[in-house]
């Protein structure tokens, strides 16, 4: 490994062309390490205090874009892909997705793309739960209105943010909120806390949270003009403003990760790119391009 302990010196992406996880010295783009998945690797993050990479494995049944069987994993592995381990697997989740990492209470959540729910479990596997489940009693796969893909938690406030895409170039995504916790009483299918916090957008992706300065940024795959871009839009009283399209021109855009000290983020695409931008100006550069198609990315 690097001897580099610069905070946010590295940079972890998910080649799903390749089912590998690089991680790259952010300022030489050295690679470092090479972790090899069994199947459809897609969100990533990592716990610098243990040493550890956690990862979603989508399956390996595909058919088209779709991931019909119950065959994904959450897995995890010391940074240099040691003791990997599988933590959720055996037919409980369809097709996961995003992926956060809750340092404080040692939670995963994930959301479930065509099994239609954000679920979280802990660290170690255990704990195994759905928060909240969309399209409840349809065989699987869900309908698309009802995949979940993005996540993100405001841990100081107890709440859940995610995506739902819709249809491919459908201009039907949806950015939704919901507490945490589960209102006393209710389920995953029925529960009354969840708003749609924006709605008719091309096809959102990946969430991030910037809390200090109360913005929420998501990439964007869907239809041009402002399909395939970076956005964001304040949050404020539990709404969320109006959009701004920070940048667009990307490839069918998924990974984000933001950089707040420095203003940048990076942005990952299916053309094998991953792009640095800044989030004043909007430019972007290619930051790197040897891969075949990249999904998630993370600093650390």
């Amino acid at each position: 490994m690097s001897t580099n302990n610069e905070r946010n010196s590295h940079l972890v992406l998910l080649d799903v062309g390749k089912q590998s996880i690089y991680i790259l010295d952010r300022h030489d783009k050295h690679l470092i390490t090479t972790v090899t998945s069994a199947g459809f690797v897609d969100g990533v993050q990592v716990d610098t205090q243990n040493g550890l990479l956690y990862w979603t494995d989508m399956g390996k049944e595909k058919h088209g874009e779709d991931f019909p069987a119950p065959d994904g994993r959450i897995l995890r592995s010391k940074l240099d892909g040691s003791e990997m381990t599988e933590l959720v697997g055996g037919g409980d989740i369809v097709t996961p997705k995003q992926l956060y990492l809750d340092t404080t209470h040692q939670r995963l959540y994930w959301c479930d793309r065509e099994g239609g729910r954000v679920m979280r479990c802990n660290v170690d596997g255990s704990g195994l739960e759905t928060l909240v489940e969309r399209g409840a009693g349809q065989s699987y796969p869900r309908e698309e209105l009802d995949r979940c893909v993005g996540i993100v938690v405001d841990e100081a406030n107890n709440t859940l943010y995610w995506t739902q895409k819709g249809p491919p170039k459908g201009g039907q995504g949806r950015i939704f909120t919901a507490g945490i916790e589960l209102p006393e009483g209710e389920t995953p299918s029925t529960r009354s806390d969840i708003t749609v916090l924006a709605d008719h957008l091309p096809e959102p992706i990946d969430l991030e949270l910037d809390s200090d300065n109360g913005f929420l940024y998501w990439t964007d795959r869907g239809a041009e003009p402002n399909g395939n871009s970076l956005n964001r839009a304040r949050l404020e009283n539990g709404k969320l403003g109006e959009v701004e399209v920070i940048t667009r021109g990307f490839k069918e855009t998924i990974g984000l990760a933001l950089l707040l000290e420095q203003q940048l983020a990076y942005v990952a695409d299916l053309s094998g790119h991953v792009y640095e931008v800044d989030l004043r100006s909007g430019d972007k550069r290619n930051w790197f391009d040897q891969a075949v198609a990249v999904t998630g990315i993370a600093l650390y």
